[in-house]
């Protein structure tokens, strides 16, 4: 039975992420973007004392960009939880990040119609 305090239930989760973070605040909402792609930089070695989550982004990273928000479904962490992780290994220079690339702009309804007609006129 979970204790409980102010007719909220506690449960594990709550407290687990509480320990991973060491009771930090989470990182503001846009740095790293759930979207932001994330992988080890090249030539590095894990830190000698690693968190289990550390060390399981340490695997997951190892084979490639993933997102932010992969990451967190693979660990079944919070988003933010993970963004915070994110954050101390990259200041400590062990991840890369890479933004996701500018929206593209609009085509002009002209040109589509064009291209439209011509593949229109291939079939």
């Amino acid at each position: 039975m979970s204790p409980r305090y102010g007719g909220d239930t506690v449960t594990s989760r709550i407290v687990r992420s509480y320990v991973i973070t060491g009771g930090r605040s989470l990182p503001s909402a846009g740095e790293p973007a759930l979207h932001t792609l994330i992988t080890l930089a090249p030539g590095r070695k894990p830190p000698l004392r690693q968190s289990p989550e550390s060390r399981a982004i340490w695997q997951l990273c190892s084979g490639g960009y993933l997102s932010v928000a992969e990451i967190a479904a693979h660990l079944a962490l919070p988003a933010g939880v993970v963004r915070l992780l994110l954050t101390d290994l990259s200041e400590q220079g062990h991840l890369l990040r890479r933004a996701a690339p500018p929206r593209a702009e609009p085509a002009e309804r002209d040109l589509l119609e064009k291209v439209l007609d011509g593949l229109r006129a291939l079939v």
